[in-house]
């Protein structure tokens, strides 16, 4: 692919604490056209560990170039937190590798709280720039 080429990227976005997901979005497809990319498909599902089937069905469209993952996992009493965000990176690697297409990492969290996810929320951008940097250089 040449750097003049637009590249379609997928979203695939958390709803729980979608005040926070919301703002990531809005930040990962400002830096998308910063980039020379587009934000082509968005699916919203409930919460990161939702996520898999959704990035499956964006990995199989011929259209999209790079899915990337949208979501804030914020500490709770118990692990759940940890759990969640080990289990999703888990099968978001396994799903990138599966279809041969980049599936980047715009997940903030385990171990925050909703103070530490206010200042992380550019984790889209970085999510954004890792999947265009992939498919240009793949």
């Amino acid at each position: 692919m040449s750097d003049s080429e637009i590249i379609r990227l997928g979203f695939v976005v958390a709803e729980f604490n979608r005040d926070l997901t919301y703002q990531m979005e809005l930040m990962g497809i400002e830096h998308a056209k910063f980039l020379g990319a587009e934000v082509t498909e968005t699916i919203l599902v409930p919460g990161v560990y939702d996520m898999p089937l959704a990035i499956k069905k964006l990995c199989l469209m011929d259209d999209i170039d790079a899915v990337i993952t949208i979501g804030i996992v914020i500490e709770g009493a118990t692990k759940h937190d940890e759990i969640v965000v080990q289990q999703a990176a888990r099968k978001i690697i396994d799903l990138s590798l599966e279809y041969d297409k980049p599936v980047t990492l715009g997940i903030a969290g385990p171990g925050m709280t909703r103070m530490e996810a206010h200042q992380r929320v550019d984790y889209a951008k970085r999510a954004v720039e890792a999947a265009v940097k992939l498919v240009r250089r793949l």
